[in-house]
């Protein structure tokens, strides 16, 4: 039997076989090498999925999110390899996505009757990653993001890190009579109840919608950096971007950002638990992801809150997927 295979010799010899379309292969995010928390030496960037929606108020179903994003995501692995490289029609610059290599872990474990089990999950393989790449994680609810940003924290060894939250809700509520202290709308308010920091450092953009009758008093009596809606139509989405990062980087040793998905206008991202009218729209979150992807502080990003089956055009999983390709791109492609 010959040392070459069949298999490898027609690859050999056919033009553009080495090619993987969008919607083929496995799917990892960008199309990258599937590989486990504990081998990252050669990664820039790891991947997880927290597949888990049990601590959702209204509707579920981003337990599905992290998998719609990967899925989405390979269309710009395909452009890239196929054209040898992008040039971002935007912004006039030329992205190589091979100037930096994906490792896309899978899944964290997720015990989906059992919340803490789940956080503690979470937190364990964030802070396993973060000690080795920057993480990036699928969610997933957005409770996710406090068992998450703890691991980053834990993982990077920061003493201090801040928080840019793009989000149409500002999820500090304390308790609930019904879903109780750990739920969905509660990760902000634990996140600024920890060690590594305060409201002082937290930034809001996008909320807008309804809070508790005293939000405004409580906003500013704790320090939080608010910036609403209203804000962003009046200011401009790069001002109000660029004024939040450096409020929550003041004295910070990182800055942990989280991306609820319905902080963009659900005519554009309808696939979500708890839409919201007159959010973001697609072109002012690129924006958003453009400001923060070039800001070196910045340590760890998630994408929270994708519920794909609300969306039967596909397009919020794709939006998705390429706000984190354009901060991706900016802080590891751009030339």
């Amino acid at each position: 039997m010959s040392d070459r295979s069949r298999a490898a010799a027609f690859r050999e010899r056919t033009r553009g076989a080495d090619a993987e379309l969008a919607y083929a292969g496995y799917n990892t995010f960008l199309k990258g090498e599937p590989g486990s928390v504990d081998d990252l030496d050669d990664a820039d960037v790891a991947v997880l999925g927290a597949p888990y929606d049990g601590a959702v108020s209204n509707r579920p179903g981003a337990r599905y999110g992290p998998e719609a994003i990967r899925r989405a995501s390979a269309w710009w692995a395909y452009l890239s390899g196929y054209k040898g490289g992008l040039t971002n029609m935007d912004t006039g610059r030329q992205v190589d996505f091979s100037r930096f290599s994906v490792t896309d872990c899978g899944d964290v474990p997720v015990f989906p009757m059992d919340r803490e089990t789940t956080a503690e999950s979470i937190t364990a393989h964030v802070a396993t990653v973060a000690e080795q790449a920057f993480p990036v994680l699928l969610g997933g609810d957005h409770y996710c993001t406090y068992p998450s940003f703890r691991g980053f924290a834990e993982g990077s060894d920061a003493d201090r890190v801040g928080l840019v939250q793009i989000d149409a809700h500002t999820d500090t509520v304390s308790e609930s009579s019904v879903f109780g202290e750990h739920f969905h709308a509660t990760p902000t308010h634990h996140i600024a109840d920890s060690e590594y920091v305060d409201y002082d450092h937290v930034s809001h953009v996008g909320i807008r919608g309804y809070e508790s009758p005293a939000f405004f008093k409580f906003a500013e009596e704790s320090g939080l950096n608010l910036y609403t809606m209203a804000d962003v139509r009046e200011r401009g989405i790069r001002s109000v971007v660029t004024d939040a990062i450096d409020a929550a980087g003041a004295d910070a040793d990182a800055v942990y950002v989280t991306f609820d998905i319905d902080a963009v206008d659900p005519a554009a991202a309808p696939g979500t638990g708890t839409p919201v009218p007159g959010g973001l729209s697609a072109r002012e979150a690129l924006t958003v992801m453009d400001v923060l992807g070039a800001r070196d502080i910045v340590g760890a990003v998630d994408l929270m809150e994708v519920a794909p089956t609300y969306d039967p055009t596909e397009g919020t999983q794709r939006l998705a997927a390429y706000l984190l390709v354009r901060f991706l791109e900016q802080k590891f492609a751009g030339t």
